[in-house]
């Protein structure tokens, strides 16, 4: 048995692959990624035996049924780890943002153990940046240069590896949980979470300020998204829910409804659900305003119209892809702008819910050329299987 542990899947005689990224439910976003690359391996190879190297190998065992193998890489010999990347064909890397300060050297460890090991990686929609420390952009420099192909999910993270001198082809395509598909979120569910059926609901997300609100202290940056929730309520005679998408974000949530002068048309969602669940949840709202990435993709591919605050480059980069409004700075000078932006993102609905639906069938049929590549690497690797040896 591997360092996570494995469980036999009936039926698996094709090729052996692995897939190592953020998983074990610490992030919606990193979970609906894994769900997504786990459905084009499947519908690339029915046959394949396939293995999850996971940071908490319980969760994904219970979260994504039917894996040929669960491998625990956090906290355990990198000996048995070694191991289970040695038994694999491929090894695919994300997708998603992992290649950044402080953790990227630590993936790339397990690349270059697969590559030491003859096995063939491929680099899945992956997210990169900021990447400033020296071992980081040595570790990724080394990886990608001897990795069978490298896709990216957007243009931020190929300039950033560029910049790192990563000198080889990347191509760009769009975020893996673009494919996602929703499962119906009840009217039971909602009573459950104190939601109230029948009325009008706007979505948030929050997370830690950092870079998004710099200027601002934590009490400060509370205050101002508390007047975003405000003025949601009056505008639209509405109910917030604000969904989150990490642990932490719960923590935020609470402190902004705490700021709020109507904090009775808030909730804070409490239950556990599946990605395919809070997608499912975001097609009951009809606007949505955050910070998260998969959130705002939730809501893109929704049709919900969405407003995106600032902060990282690959929220840029979705907003602009997707035709949301530009980004408004969260300070204290700025909450004027911001409502500003709400209000006419509103005044703007439905007309505007067309468009986003056109521009996001564009990134997904972009998503699901990521799938496509991936094949051609498999097909790659059959046809050299099948060629006569040297005699």
């Amino acid at each position: 048995m591997a360092a996570g542990g494995a469980t036999a899947a009936a039926g698996t005689t094709g090729p052996r692959i692995g897939v190592l990224g953020s998983y074990g439910g610490f992030n919606i976003g990193d979970e609906s990624i894994l769900t997504c690359v786990l459905g084009c391996l499947r519908s690339c190879r029915p046959g394949a035996r396939l293995t999850v190297f996971s940071r908490r190998p319980d969760h994904t065992r219970a979260h994504h049924p039917g894996l040929h193998e669960v491998v625990g890489w956090e906290g355990v010999g990198q000996q048995a780890v070694a191991a289970a990347l040695s038994r694999l064909d491929l090894l695919v890397l994300g997708g998603g943002g992992i290649l950044y300060d402080g953790e990227a050297r630590r993936y790339l460890r397990l690349v270059a153990a697969a590559h030491a090991a003859g096995v063939h990686t491929f680099g899945y929609a992956l997210g990169a940046g900021p990447l400033t420390e020296r071992e980081d952009r040595s570790a990724v420099r080394r990886a990608l240069r001897d990795m069978d192909r490298v896709v990216v999910r957007d243009e931020e993270s190929k300039l950033v590896l560029e910049e790192v001198g990563v000198a080889r082809e990347i191509t760009v395509t769009a975020d893996p949980a673009l494919l996602l598909e929703p499962e119906k979120f009840t009217d039971r569910m909602l009573e459950k979470e104190g939601i109230p059926a029948g009325v009008r609901l706007v979505a948030m997300s929050v997370r830690e300020p950092g870079r998004a609100a710099e200027h601002l202290d934590e009490g400060g940056y509370h205050a101002l998204l508390a007047g975003v929730a405000d003025f949601l309520i009056r505008r639209l005679d509405a109910h917030v829910v604000f969904m989150p998408m990490e642990r932490q974000d719960v923590r935020h949530a609470h402190a902004v409804l705490a700021h709020m002068t109507l904090p009775e048309q808030g909730r804070v969602l409490n239950g556990t659900y599946r990605p395919a669940q809070l997608l499912g949840l975001m097609r009951r709202m009809e606007l949505a305003v955050g910070m998260r990435l998969h959130f705002l993709i939730f809501a893109a591919l929704s049709g919900v119209p969405f407003l995106p605050l600032p902060y990282a480059g690959k929220v840029f980069d979705f907003a602009r892809r997707a035709g949301a409004p530009e980004l408004v700075g969260m300070a204290r000078e700025h909450a004027g702008l911001l409502l500003a932006e709400v209000d006419r993102l509103w005044d703007e609905y439905p007309g505007g819910r067309e468009a986003l639906l056109e521009r996001v069938h564009g990134l997904r049929a972009l998503s699901a050329e990521t799938c496509d590549h991936c094949r051609d690497l498999l097909d790659e690797m059959d046809r050299a299987a099948r060629r006569p040896g040297p005699r």
